[in-house]
């Protein structure tokens, strides 16, 4: 019974991982390795500070992951993942702008 499931578990993960691959899935790994180093660069930043902080970079990260998350969410036609990414995309970029506008009227009020 365990060596069945052990070859089951074998079985998926080699369809999933081995022969499903193709350029799609690469493009959905780099997408997801930019929205995972979001949170490296977040909690090195954070370390560094010594309090919660949420450095520019983040956001591009976000965007670029998000963008990119997106596209492969298109191809694949998966409608819970359109929906979440398109409006994560949108979160981003207005966290962003806000971000930019911030700092823009900072840089002018001194």
């Amino acid at each position: 019974m365990l060596i069945e499931l052990a070859n089951a578990v074998g079985g998926y993960l080699h369809e999933v991982f081995v022969i499903n691959l193709d350029w799609w899935v690469l493009l959905g790994f780099v997408a997801q390795a930019f929205f995972t180093a979001r949170f490296a660069v977040q909690w090195l930043a954070s370390e560094r500070a010594g309090k919660s902080v949420i450095p520019l970079a983040f956001w591009w990260l976000s965007i670029g992951g998000g963008l990119l998350l997106f596209v492969y969410a298109l191809y694949r036609k998966d409608p819970v993942f359109i929906a979440g990414q398109g409006f994560g995309v949108f979160v981003y970029a207005r966290n962003l702008y806000f971000v930019m506008r911030d700092h823009r009227n900072s840089a002018t009020a001194v």
